[in-house]
């Protein structure tokens, strides 16, 4: 965390009274044109940014209200991460004038998240958070924000060529080229894999398309080694019998099974239908650092987790948008998380690391 700057510092090492400091920093008052540039410049040599908070109070500025539309983490675990990122931000930039107004949507409902949207964009929030699951239904919120002006930034999904601020999320191409390379290491000549997407709406999901292209472009590329490969989806994954007799019947089609990249956090859910023999014998690799796919990596039932830092989506999107509504900084287009491989050996790292983030954003 940066020491912080008083402005008796600041008029200590410029040589002038502290109501000069204040009259240069709030620009007001007379102060000689050669005054002001010397407390400037030591102003940033010291890295020092004017109490936005003290600005915001002097101006009588209203609440900051910024929208957070995301799916309903009452019905899948790993929407909890960035809800709880977004809480933690929150927060922080409380003393901003900040306040976060969540829109929860059922997760397979496009119809649902277009009324989400509807009562993001009539609360008139000053910015917006969303996650773009539903590639279709989106374009109306990149319509509408668009329309009046309202900053947007998107995590989770990245859709291109829009006029959002910026993505903060996984690279969703690269990070199929990393199950694939991950899963590379224990298959052998002649042996079969497949892509599972254990969902809904995939044709409308474009981070499973681009995470599906990136394992299959891998495999494509390897010229040591043929491997046949296909891809499944399974939408009845919350009913364990039907997915159990699925497995079963997958295992005939495909006798020289021998690895599966789940593509989202519901990696758990496959190895529960799978009998302990198979378990033990097919590599699995998954994403995301939720409760129940911990547990299995640590019985080594999942090889490998994909953390795509989902709780840092979160906590980074109100970071971004503080950042350009109250401080003014230039935002990058897109924030690339880091694709972290997690394995049972350094599993309690990357939850430590989660834990230690400070609460003080800017």
């Amino acid at each position: 965390m940066h020491q912080r700057i008083r402005i008796k510092d600041i008029a200590e090492k410029t040589g002038v009274s502290i109501g000069t400091v204040d009259r240069v920093i709030h620009n007001r008052g007379h102060v000689s044109h050669e005054v002001r540039e010397r407390v400037a410049s030591v102003m940033r040599e010291m890295g020092y940014e004017p109490n936005i908070i003290a600005r915001s109070l002097a101006n009588n500025r209203k609440t900051i209200r910024l929208a957070v539309i995301l799916p309903d983490y009452r019905q899948d675990p790993y929407w909890l991460q960035p809800k709880e990122g977004v809480e933690r931000a929150a927060e922080a930039v409380r003393h901003y004038g900040v306040a976060i107004d969540f829109y929860f949507f059922p997760l397979f409902e496009p119809k649902k998240y277009i009324d989400s949207i509807k009562k993001a964009i009539a609360s008139a929030p000053e910015a917006v958070l969303f996650a773009p699951v539903f590639l279709n239904e989106t374009e109306l919120l990149l319509a509408e924000t668009s329309r009046l002006g309202i900053p947007k930034v998107m995590i989770n999904t990245h859709i291109e060529g829009t006029d959002s601020l910026s993505y903060i999320g996984q690279d969703s191409y690269q990070s199929g080229v990393l199950a694939g390379r991950l899963l590379n290491f224990g298959l052998n000549d002649g042996d079969q894999a497949m892509v599972l997407n254990l969902d809904k709406e995939v044709h409308n999901a474009r981070h499973l398309q681009a995470k599906q292209q990136g394992f299959k472009d891998f495999f494509n590329s390897q010229e040591n080694k043929s491997i046949e490969i296909f891809s499944e989806i399974f939408e009845d994954f919350d009913d364990q019998a039907k997915m159990k007799m699925w497995a079963v019947d997958l295992l005939k089609k495909y006798p020289r099974l021998n690895g599966i990249f789940v593509t989202n956090s519901r990696a758990y859910k496959l190895v529960h239908a799978l009998s302990p023999e198979v378990q033990r014998k097919i590599k699995i690799v998954g994403f995301d650092l939720i409760e129940p796919n911990l547990h299995l990596l640590n019985e080594n039932k999942i090889r490998f987790l994909i953390n795509q830092n989902a709780w840092h989506q979160g906590y980074l999107g109100i970071h971004t948008l503080v950042n350009h509504l109250i401080l003014r900084k230039t935002i990058p287009p897109l924030q690339h998380l880091p694709l972290d491989i997690v394995v049972r050996e350094n599993v309690e790292y990357y939850l430590k690391r989660t834990l230690e983030i400070p609460l003080m954003l800017v």
